[in-house]
């Protein structure tokens, strides 16, 4: 079977668990990124299957923001809100462009800065002062490597030593975190060492990939939940994707105001 850069694509091997795009092929290698999942991954061209039915990411998008209304339950009758700012630096530009669609179906004001994860330390205190958000989000790409075993060593991930040091970095900037919201890492990242150096929510506690708009979701329920009242945790981490196999954190006030009358 022929294949084609953009192609959608599962792997047999795998059971077709996960649905990727065709992004680059050399000679039998097809190099892949996930469709819905934050990953990367590559596949001999006899391991794969097109996918042929069409794929609508904007219905399964607007399902999540509806979720997350019905669960936010805003009066918008008699009350008037102002949510919080999102400063959201992404190494992916695709899932950085759903991400904005995203908090723009939930009326959100938020930034999207394309990034590389290696710049990510190096850059991020730039924009925090350029843009002084409420809530920050550091994600990307990020795998656990193979033939490694110390899942507590940031090293032996792809990327979540770039997360830590930026979160680090993000702290050194403001250092409460009830003051600026951090929701850090990827597919797979080291959740405790990205938990440790000051982010309120991460992934990945069962080191399982998580969805593109995973990240978004948990931004969005802070940027709209009252300032006065913390968020109800365990409901809030089960409007992800994955749960708490994919992301975890620390209760956490919203970063809205709220005013009356409209």
């Amino acid at each position: 079977m022929l294949f084609k850069i953009g192609d959608l694509v599962t792997r047999k091997s795998y059971q077709h668990d996960v649905l990727f795009k065709i992004v680059d092929i050399e000679d039998d290698i097809a190099y892949l990124k996930g469709v819905d999942v934050r990953l990367y991954a590559d596949s001999d061209l006899d391991d794969l299957e097109l996918f042929d039915n069409p794929k609508d990411n904007h219905q399964e998008d607007r399902n999540d923001v509806m979720k997350l209304q019905d669960m936010l339950s805003l009066n918008r009758s008699e009350y008037f809100y102002l949510p919080g700012k999102i400063l959201h630096i992404d190494g992916d530009k695709d899932y950085l462009e759903r991400c904005i669609n995203f908090y723009k179906e939930m009326h959100l004001e938020a930034y999207g800065i394309h990034m590389k994860e290696d710049d990510m330390p190096l850059e991020i205190e730039t924009y925090l002062n350029e843009y002084k958000p409420d809530i920050l989000i550091i994600t990307g790409h990020d795998s656990f490597k193979r033939m490694a075993h110390a899942k507590n060593k940031s090293e032996n991930y792809q990327n979540s030593l770039n997360f830590v040091n930026a979160v680090k970095r993000a702290r050194d900037y403001e250092k409460s975190q009830d003051k600026l919201i951090i929701i850090a890492g990827a597919c797979q990242s080291n959740y405790e060492e990205l938990i440790k150096a000051g982010s309120n929510f991460a992934s990945s506690p069962k080191r399982i990939n998580i969805h593109a708009l995973d990240p978004a979701i948990i931004a969005a329920a802070v940027a709209l939940s009252p300032k006065s009242k913390a968020l109800d945790l365990l409901a809030l981490i089960e409007k992800t994707h994955y749960g708490s196999a994919g992301i975890g954190g620390i209760i956490t006030n919203g970063t809205m105001y709220v005013g009356y009358p409209r």
